[in-house]
């Protein structure tokens, strides 16, 4: 357990820099005087952990140090090689199926031999028919990037009363797909019933 938590912090000051005891406490859901000790066995372990005090202080590697991913077990291993392998419609309803497989292909390279050969057998053990995605909405590839480009989308845009909608995320639930509104974050707009969509140049 311990060994796992202590890769899982690695990972984490890897990829997002200086953290503080605080932060890296609520991610891994522990105490903050474990990540004391935890940074204490990293370091004793021969790793550059730099721990800066003060106000702005936090925890971080040096020396640009970086490890690959390791430490997975075999169950974890051929897990994230399950995950990798389903079929995602979602994805491609989006337009981003072309860019998912890039990044399954990318992130199963980056596993160590071992692991890789691993995650590689579990998926000729257990395998996914290729699904082609149900016909969705028509609106949602310009709805995707209006919100990944924070654009203003106007809603029931061809009736007597449209409404401008700063969308921040496109949500998929049982009802199908919604957009959830800046300024009415908790009240999600289901998009059958947005009418006609007008997606402005307009950024916000």
């Amino acid at each position: 357990m311990r060994a796992s938590r202590l890769l899982q912090m690695l990972l984490l000051l890897q990829n997002r820099g200086k953290l503080t005891t605080t932060q890296l406490a609520a991610e891994l859901e522990v105490a903050k005087r474990t990540i004391i000790r935890d940074v204490d066995a990293l370091t004793e372990a021969g790793l550059p952990v730099v721990v800066h005090r003060g106000v702005r202080g936090g925890i971080e590697l040096g020396f640009n140090y970086r490890t690959r991913l390791t430490g997975l077990s075999r169950e974890e291993a051929e897990a994230l090689a399950l995950i990798l392998t389903q079929p995602t419609p979602v994805l491609d309803a989006l337009g981003l199926d072309a860019a998912g497989r890039s990044a399954r292909s990318k992130l199963l390279e980056s596993l160590p031999d071992d692991t890789r050969d691993i995650a590689m057998k579990a998926r000729e053990l257990i395998r996914f028919v290729p699904q082609r995605a149900p016909r969705g909405d028509e609106r949602l590839l310009a709805l995707t990037k209006a919100v990944r480009q924070r654009r203003k989308i106007r809603i029931h845009a061809n009736t007597k009363k449209p409404r401008t909608i700063h969308p921040i995320a496109l949500v998929f639930g049982p009802d199908g797909w919604a957009l959830l509104d800046e300024k009415a974050p908790d009240a999600p707009i289901p998009l059958k019933k947005c009418g006609d969509v007008n997606i402005s140049a307009l950024q916000f």
